[in-house]
């Protein structure tokens, strides 16, 4: 196995311990989004603030694996 191959694997294998480790669970992002959502009964609309907090993650993500994959593409061209 080649070595930045074997590099990989081993990055990949920690980050999978650290997310199963840390699966702490997490009532809400701010306290202002907490004081909101255990005011409110609807499980519902808590289900859907979730949903909605995901659906707001995925463009920061999504940006920033794009520079991360065109930056690694160019990097080997340089």
């Amino acid at each position: 196995m080649n070595s930045s191959w074997r590099r990989v694997l081993v990055l990949v294998v920690l980050a999978v311990a650290v997310v199963l480790l840390a699966n702490t669970y997490a009532d809400a992002q701010c306290s202002m989004c907490r004081a909101s959502l255990t005011s409110v009964t609807n499980s519902r609309f808590i289900r859907n603030f979730n949903i909605g907090v995901l659906v707001l993650l995925i463009p920061p993500v999504s940006i920033f694996c794009s520079i991360f994959i065109v930056l690694r593409k160019y990097r080997s061209h340089g």
